[in-house]
């Protein structure tokens, strides 16, 4: 069973910050991709913030400027730095990560962030 481990999120005023991370199994030592999604209806989920393998990141325009994901490798992890956040952030954000020798996105359960005005 491969389990991406997230942490973090909960409730905080608009304007405050939050920092979630996500960290992938030891099986799975190397994800080339990494990153959080946020839960839309219908099962779909909207890209928030992503990193590559050349670590590269990639945002949404609506979080640009106020959101930063990093990777930490050692601990095949990354944090996702959420500031100046706004009432329409609220979601459950989902972790999905690319294992290339897999083929295949795994998914974490989410986690709720919540932003009240």
């Amino acid at each position: 069973q491969v389990e991406l481990v997230e942490s973090g999120g909960g409730l905080v005023q608009a304007g405050g910050s939050l920092r979630l991370s996500c960290k992938g199994p030891e099986s799975i030592p190397y994800f080339h991709t990494m990153g959080w999604y946020r839960q839309a209806p219908g099962n779909q989920r909207d890209l928030v913030a992503v990193i590559t393998g050349g670590d590269s990141t990639n945002y949404a325009d609506s979080v640009k400027g106020r959101f930063t994901l990093s990777r930490e490798r050692a601990k095949n992890s990354v944090h996702l730095e959420m500031n100046t956040l706004k009432p329409e952030d609220t979601g459950v954000y989902v972790c999905g990560a690319y294992a290339a020798t897999w083929g295949r996105y795994f998914w974490g359960h989410g986690i709720q962030v919540t932003v009240s005005s």
